[in-house]
């Protein structure tokens, strides 16, 4: 039986896929990946993600937003452009958006302004948030806990959080957590206790070209390997690809109001 998955979060517009984006395009819609989201970066990259979302438009599906490793002095500059794009094209969402400590604390106070005023935009325009979170859950939660409404839904990219963060993230805030190949690898301690979170509360994605999962670890990610991910979460709660492919596919369709319609490239 043919299993299609939805990958909820693939940079397929970077250079990395110059040479063979459109195999990599019918590679992924040949191995069952029916759709694949593209969450932007900064101004530099809409362009080439509109252009990609333009071509397969049944398939392929961008958001818009300020990723926060892009967060510099000219942030303001940056927001205005995002909110003109936000204004004159249809988006999925408003991402990869969040905070990320891990690289650089130079704008951590910026990150926290660009991060508030793209989830206002959300609640505005009536879209979900696909949030970035490197080594920022607690100053994520203090200010998705003043900003939260039942009204905002999103999504934290990349989780590998620990299980109480797990927990409050789907109990308090009612998002999705985004697996991907990370979940693969051996020291993916979070893999321990993702079983005991609810199914409907996981969508499956690559972050291609980036964290490849095993037995592709250290190559090229792209949007095919995500089988390798979802074999290891079937794997992890027990239950069949079947399942973990209808149940992740109906996550994402709701979440980012996707077409449910199917059709060939």
């Amino acid at each position: 039986m043919k299993h299609y998955l939805i990958d909820t979060h693939t940079h397929l517009y970077l250079p990395e896929f110059d040479k063979d984006r459109r195999d990599v395009v019918f590679g992924a819609h040949k191995a069952g990946i029916k759709k694949m989201l593209l969450p932007n970066i900064d101004s530099t990259t809409v362009d080439d993600m509109l252009e990609l979302s333009k071509k397969y438009p049944h398939h392929i599906f961008p958001m818009i937003g300020l990723h926060p490793t892009s967060v510099e002095d000219d942030y303001l500059d940056e927001l205005s452009k995002m909110k003109e794009w936000l204004k004159n094209e249809k988006f999925v969402a408003i991402g990869e958006i969040g905070m990320d400590l891990y690289w650089d604390k130079t704008f951590v106070e910026e990150q926290k302004i660009v991060f508030e005023q793209q989830i206002d935009w959300a609640i505005e325009f009536n879209l979900p948030i696909v949030i970035h979170s490197r080594d920022a859950f607690d100053e994520i939660f203090e200010i998705m806990d003043r900003k939260w409404t039942p009204q905002l839904k999103g999504v934290f990219h990349s989780f590998t959080g620990t299980k109480e963060q797990a927990e409050k993230i789907v109990t308090d805030y009612q998002f999705l957590l985004g697996i991907n190949g990370i979940v693969t690898f051996k020291n993916a301690q979070f893999a321990n206790y993702l079983p005991q979170i609810d199914l409907k509360h996981i969508v499956l994605e690559t972050d291609s070209p980036y964290l490849a999962p095993e037995p592709k670890r250290g190559q090229r990610n792209e949007s095919s390997f995500m089988f390798y991910t979802a074999r290891k979460v079937a794997e992890l709660y027990g239950i069949d690809m079947q399942t973990i492919s209808e149940m992740t596919s109906q996550n994402a369709n709701a979440l980012f109001n996707l077409p449910t319609n199917e059709s060939d490239l």
